[in-house]
């Protein structure tokens, strides 16, 4: 490494209010209702954030069956099939739903367009478990696209009454793209009113791009399962800056740094702050003099939890050791 070298903060990057809620939702049931409470796969996809919770009293579950009689249970902020719900409260679990309300806004429009005759082209990763839950809300009537290619085998029951959703972790460019074979081929599919793509995925993409061009490296801090972290390398790669995703710092490799006098840090909307920050020290001590952040957007969004997990005379967030 060269003196010289400096690190270079996006802005924005890390937890999205859809996380931040998720996360909140689980430690203010650990502490309204006590261990363990059941959690129906990840919270969400980051290896600290899940390591974390574990120890808190969550136990990280895939099957009903796991979940004992008169449990808690919580949905992952990537929602759930409406066979998962149903059953949930069939078992009479106490239930609270994590899902990202901006998933939620898919799903209800899935269900409505559903009672008005629609039929769905899904633009999205098969078996991420978002995908899964979309696709859940019905029993038929969605077809999974997950590249151009795939809009040429569609093959709809009937084309008048088509819409297109999109799992809202994608990368933006390639969604486009995708939605303009569906356009092409379904001249008349309806689109959403508004994206899918969520506003933290975009910003965090967007901010990627601005940052690329300036700097040797592009370091993205988030877990191997996390879409939208895998999206971020992607972005900085196709715009021809070399990229690496790391779950922690010490996955850091110190011959990436070789004659890169800057580096640009992001981190995916499941990865927590710590975490950056411990992969800034790593780059400092293995030669980085100087930080700074990028100008970018600030976002406000918060999202309110469920009933039943207000705490009495609560004083800050649970969560703040996270960020």
């Amino acid at each position: 490494m060269t003196l010289s070298q400096e690190i270079i903060l996006a802005e924005p990057r890390g937890f999205c209010a859809g996380v931040d809620r998720a996360i909140e939702i689980v430690e203010r049931a650990l502490a309204k209702f006590g261990r363990p409470i059941y959690v129906r796969h990840e919270i969400v996809h980051n290896t600290y954030v899940v390591n974390d919770l574990k120890a808190k009293g969550a136990i990280f579950i895939e099957e009903l069956d796991d979940v004992p009689a008169g449990a808690t249970l919580v949905f992952s902020a990537h929602g759930v099939s409406k066979a998962i719900q149903e059953e949930a409260q069939r078992r009479g679990f106490h239930i609270f739903d994590a899902t990202c309300p901006l998933v939620t806004k898919v799903h209800v429009e899935v269900a409505k367009l559903h009672r008005e005759g629609f039929e769905f082209i899904m633009i999205g990763h098969k078996g991420h478990p978002e995908v899964e839950g979309t696709m859940g809300q019905l029993d038929s009537g969605i077809h999974l696209v997950e590249d151009v290619e795939d809009v040429a085998r569609v093959a709809p029951a009937q084309t008048t009454k088509l819409a297109v959703v999109t799992q809202t972790t994608l990368s933006v460019d390639d969604a486009a793209e995708i939605l303009n074979a569906v356009k092409a081929r379904f001249p008349q599919v309806r689109e959403p009113k508004q994206q899918d793509i969520c506003y933290a995925t975009q910003n965090r993409q967007d901010a990627v791009k601005l940052l690329s061009p300036q700097v040797d490296i592009v370091i993205v801090v988030g877990s191997p399962t996390s879409s939208n972290s895998n999206r971020l390398r992607e972005v900085a790669i196709k715009l021809g800056t070399p990229s690496h995703m790391v779950d922690s710092a010490e996955e850091l490799e110190p011959e990436w740094f070789a004659g890169k006098a800057r580096v640009g840090l992001t981190a995916g909307a499941s990865a927590p702050e710590i975490l950056v920050r411990q992969v800034m020290d790593r780059i400092k001590a293995l030669g980085a003099i100087s930080v700074r952040t990028m100008d970018g957007l600030s976002e406000t969004v918060k999202f309110p939890l469920p009933k039943g997990l207000r705490i009495e005379g609560e004083t800050g967030s649970p969560i703040e050791h996270l960020r």
